[in-house]
């Protein structure tokens, strides 16, 4: 199957992260479309972006080899691709480790990023009246917790990547959240796991591509 894949992406969206990533480790041509998820008003509430999403968010993917199937949440778009484009995998072939890897990205999908996702944030600003310092201790608290526990769960890959020797799923959900980690100034130097982890991967081409900083609508700030 020919890859005829688009990605809605905003540069600074973890979620989205995770999936350049992946295409990246996958080789996957793609094209990028920005959605600024703060400029007027936040150009993923528009209504020709709801149209394609009505969940307003992105990372929003859509395979025009596919019957122009849309898809929606970052790890969904994950296990598409690992199904579609099986080579080179993602996850690894073993059921217990495969559940592991599952568990971890959940855990960071699902129980730390929703915490410190933009429309959180900005509600707590904007309708409970919390001052950017409360904010800031509040985030840094539910991430630090968070990735304690993926530290902790890093154990049973014996200090080697989810693949053994290559990054997957996993990484792709580890690398994104400790760049918002580093972004809010939480402490991190307490998880060596992570750390190493991380370290074997931003030189790899594929990560290199998916940072923020390399996208095309990012901004110096």
């Amino acid at each position: 199957m020919s890859s005829e894949l688009t990605l809605y992406s905003y540069w600074r969206s973890s979620a989205a992260y995770r999936v350049r990533i992946a295409l990246g480790l996958k080789g996957l041509a793609y094209r990028q479309v920005p959605v600024h998820l703060v400029k007027d008003g936040g150009q993923q509430h528009a209504a020709e972006y709801r149209a394609l999403n009505p969940q307003e968010l992105v990372p929003l993917l859509v395979d025009d080899a596919n019957g122009g199937v849309r898809i929606a949440q970052s790890l969904a778009i994950l296990e598409y691709l690992d199904e579609v484009f099986p080579v080179p995998s993602l996850l690894p072939a073993d059921p217990a480790q495969r559940a592991q890897v599952r568990a971890l990205a959940l855990h960071i999908a699902c129980d730390i990023h929703p915490l410190n996702n933009l429309r959180v944030l900005q509600y707590l600003s904007a309708e409970l009246g919390v001052d950017d310092e409360a904010k800031n201790a509040w985030y840094r608290h539910w991430v630090e917790k968070g990735l304690a526990a993926v530290e902790q769960g890093l154990s049973v890959f014996e200090g080697k990547l989810s693949l053994g020797q290559r990054p997957g799923y996993l990484e792709a959900c580890v690398i994104p959240q400790l760049y918002n980690a580093r972004r809010f100034s939480c402490d991190i130097e307490g998880f060596p796991r992570l750390l190493a982890m991380e370290d074997r991967c931003v030189s790899l081409d594929a990560f290199k591509a998916a940072a923020p900083e390399a996208q095309p609508d990012a901004v110096a700030e």
